[in-house]
């Protein structure tokens, strides 16, 4: 699955352009928080949720930055797998 990305978001439109998954993100400071994660209820339980975070985990990566899970999906997926603990950025 190909995700757009614009500045602060990734997202994935359907055929008829219509936002079908995003999750949002902005930068403060020398970190990343993950505002939000929508993906259309058709489409749940596809594991398309996790996909997106991982794209803002591949950003923060490169950028050497870590993640503020703002958005409660997140902040679950995060303390859930250990694969995030090198991005988490604990409060």
């Amino acid at each position: 699955m190909m995700f757009k990305q614009e500045p602060g978001r990734f997202y994935i439109n359907d055929e008829s352009g219509k936002m079908i998954a995003e999750i949002t993100y902005k930068y403060i400071g020398e970190y990343i928080a993950a505002t939000h994660t929508f993906v259309d209820p058709v489409l749940r339980g596809q594991g398309i949720a996790q996909k997106l975070v991982d794209e803002v985990v591949r950003l923060s990566r490169s950028e050497g930055k870590k993640i503020d899970p703002v958005c409660p999906y997140v902040k679950n997926l995060f303390e859930k797998d250990m694969q995030y603990s090198d991005v988490y950025l604990k409060r």
